[in-house]
């Protein structure tokens, strides 16, 4: 539900964390978590997250953009982030969609990604960027 102040709506902000809290950010959700997804590319296997995503424009990094690390492999599309503190992914700008960001659902405040049934898994093993025509 958007919040009106001054005749302005706002959009709700909704607070991600890695576990150590060296990192916040902040995101725009005015629907909530739409689409929450797993992945089963190389690295999605390996770290197992439930992810949605957002446009670029709706997240923001509210505190500890120098303990960010990036991290990069195969076509160096996606760019996958996560606290050199603690080791947890808390976002990726996405390689199917460069203009969202993907989030960790289990950072986000409040929410339990294991309370939410019939989470779908994309098929990243087979990614079309990968295809190769002949």
């Amino acid at each position: 539900m958007l919040k009106e102040v001054g005749g302005v709506a706002i959009q709700p902000r909704h607070r991600v964390t890695c576990h150590c809290g060296s990192v916040e950010l902040e995101l725009d959700l005015p629907d909530g978590i739409v689409n929450p997804r797993r992945c089963d590319c190389s690295i999605c296997r390996r770290k197992g997250a439930v992810f949605a995503s957002v446009p670029l424009s709706g997240i923001r990094i509210v505190k500890g953009a120098e303990y960010l690390k990036l991290y990069q492999f195969n076509t160096l599309t996606a760019k996958h982030y996560f606290c050199s503190n603690c080791g947890i992914y808390t976002h990726h700008q996405r390689r199917s969609n460069s203009e969202q960001y993907g989030y960790n659902v289990g950072c986000l405040e409040g929410i339990n990604p294991f309370a939410i049934l019939d989470v779908p898994t994309n098929d990243g093993v087979n990614h079309p960027a990968d295809r190769h025509e002949a």
